[in-house]
């Protein structure tokens, strides 16, 4: 089966009432009455209490280890545990940037703050300004800042300013999309550092380029001292790729591949966050890796909903959704993967040629 590329989101003819007036602004206010009669907007204090204790402790062995094993090519290893762990605490500070930890927004905002710039090395306040776009225009073509083209194309209007060799290039994108994953960590490094040095508002600039500073100067050293000038710079290579993979694999399947909605287009706010997203099964290995973004529906109508409310939610939200006729979708990891590969190369093919990437074909979806 080949999956063709999404077209502009349809809207549904508008549920009416017995006075012939539109419903839809009700359907989210009856899911939102039936979420929290279900106590699922209530603050998990001790869930994220037990998290950032082990994500310290984990930090610990990480450390113990990387000075043990000293100038060793064994500290490429350390940096995959690395890797691993720095997506973990972006995953945290993107709960306390949705004011998930705690009832003080400041209080949110300020430990989103520290763990990102500090530990993750990613401004707080560019990522916030992308992120708060994102969710109120999700796939929403010049309004969705993630549906940006660079490396990839992900929007037929996009690729269709592509010229020259960055167009010959386009037309096989799909075969990049997991190398291009990789770079992902390195990118938001970089764009981090740009925003925080140039003359744009940041809030809170200064602080948050000492603490990025910090985070990217003090680890890099402390790779080169421990390892050595060799294996010191390969660590952090690894470290850097393997975040990017981590991170970029648990954000890419939620909504590429999804429906894409004209900026011109007017969608009631759950059909919105429900038709543009995908969520991703697999149980709690899938939730751990994700850091529950797996539930990305869930996620997208309730925001501020603690990630570990999710699952409970997810019923819920899917038998409403079932109620009103609107498709809920979901799909297995390697399969959301393989959906995004074959919408990204029918997007650089312009949906003319046939599916014909590797990638894809060995989740046997094309």
């Amino acid at each position: 089966m080949t999956i063709a590329a999404p077209r502009p989101l349809r809207t549904t003819r508008p549920r009416r009432t017995p006075a012939g007036t539109a419903n839809h602004a009700s359907d989210y206010t009856e899911l939102t009455r039936r979420v929290k009669a279900a106590g699922l907007l209530e603050r998990r204090p001790g869930f994220y209490a037990v998290r950032g204790i082990l994500l310290v402790a984990a930090f610990t062995i990480a450390t113990a280890l990387m000075l043990a094993v000293g100038r060793s090519w064994w500290q490429l290893a350390v940096a995959v545990l690395f890797g691993v762990l720095f997506t973990q605490v972006g995953f945290l500070a993107h709960d306390g940037a949705h004011r998930q930890m705690f009832v003080s927004g400041k209080r949110n905002e300020w430990v989103s703050r520290v763990l990102a710039n500090l530990v993750v090395g990613l401004s707080y306040g560019w990522w916030m300004h992308k992120h708060s776009r994102h969710h109120a225009n999700p796939n929403t073509q010049g309004k969705d800042l993630d549906m940006d083209a660079s490396a990839l194309v992900f929007t037929p209007r996009d690729a269709a300013t592509r010229t020259g060799f960055a167009k010959v290039l386009m037309r096989k994108q799909g075969w990049f999309f997991f190398p291009v994953l990789t770079l992902t960590g390195l990118d938001l490094h970089v764009k981090s550092v740009s925003m925080l040095t140039a003359r744009g508002e940041v809030k809170h600039r200064v602080v948050e380029l000492a603490l990025i500073a910090v985070r990217l100067v003090g680890f890099a050293t402390l790779a080169i001292v421990v390892a050595g000038p060799v294996i010191g710079p390969a660590f952090l290579l690894v470290q850097v790729l393997v975040f990017g993979f981590t991170m970029g694999a648990a954000f890419a399947p939620n909504h590429k591949g999804m429906p894409l909605i004209d900026e011109s287009q007017r969608i009631d706010y759950l059909r919105r966050q429900v038709l543009t997203s995908r969520n991703i099964t697999g149980g709690w290995p899938v939730t751990l890796g994700m850091g529950g973004l797996n539930f990305q529906i869930e996620h997208h109508l309730f925001p501020n909903m603690p990630s570990i409310n999710l699952r409970r939610a997810r019923p819920l939200v899917r038998d409403y959704c079932a109620e009103l006729g609107v498709p809920y979708t979901e799909a297995t990891l390697p399969k959301s993967w393989a959906i995004v590969v074959n919408y990204i190369h029918r997007v650089g093919l312009g949906e003319a040629d046939p599916f014909d990437c590797p990638a894809a074909a060995y989740f046997r979806l094309a």
